[in-house]
């Protein structure tokens, strides 16, 4: 169920892009700033865990940590040509059993879903023009870390997506995307009692991991 005009243009935007999305992910694998998020996971453990992807697209990222060690997983996502590749994508990697997809808005999915050891948002928040409300569910429901990237907060990024929103704007499109700001982002976590376990960057990305205190004072390495 969809929320809102965003949601779904957003679900036409990236059905579009489903087809795409696999094929990129068949011929050149994980993406730089996946890469990254697996390279800071790794730092803190997630053999055995439990997933969640909110906005999984295509299910690039989990599955791949599900092929690595984590033990299962549970895939969010407006649309449902995404979910259909991912799902296509499981059944290539005898996943499906592991794996559990739900389309919709994360936040009108919440009550669903039940917590997990890790959370992933991987290029979400940009995504969603109330990032702190998806970042307090997605922080609710993750027992030991949540990774996520999302855009820097520089002036080449500013002239990029504003070009992006005016071309949506001119297509007849409600979908925008947002430039977050990493100092708000960062506070909701340490507000909560969670530390910046890793941190990484690409000319455009913020890649982050962050874990609980309690848990980090116990699971290193």
């Amino acid at each position: 169920m969809f929320c809102c005009a965003h949601d779904q243009a957003a679900a036409a935007v990236f059905s579009r892009l489903a087809f795409w999305y696999r094929q990129r992910y068949r011929w050149l694998g994980l993406e730089r700033t996946q890469r990254q998020l697996v390279v800071g996971l790794a730092k803190f453990g997630y053999q055995d865990a439990r997933l969640l992807e909110i906005g999984c697209g295509v299910g690039w990222l989990h599955q791949w940590l599900l092929r690595h060690g984590a033990a299962s997983a549970v895939g969010v996502d407006l649309s449902p040509r995404m979910l259909a590749e991912a799902e296509a994508l499981a059944r290539t990697y005898r996943l499906e059993r592991r794996v559990r997809y739900l389309g919709g808005d994360f936040l009108d999915l919440a009550d669903r879903i039940e917590a997990a050891d890790i959370v992933l948002l991987d290029k979400v928040i940009c995504c969603y023009p109330d990032a702190t409300a998806l970042l307090r569910q997605a922080i609710a429901k993750a027992e030991r870390a949540v990774a996520l990237t999302y855009p820097r907060r520089h002036r080449l990024n500013r002239l990029l997506h504003g070009g992006l929103n005016r071309l949506l704007a001119w297509l007849g499109s409600d979908f925008r995307t947002y430039l977050h700001d990493p100092a708000v982002v960062e506070r909701l976590f340490l507000e909560r009692e969670w530390e910046k376990r890793f941190e990484a960057k690409t000319v455009s990305w913020l890649t982050q991991v962050f874990v609980q205190v309690k848990v980090s004072g116990t699971r290193r390495g």
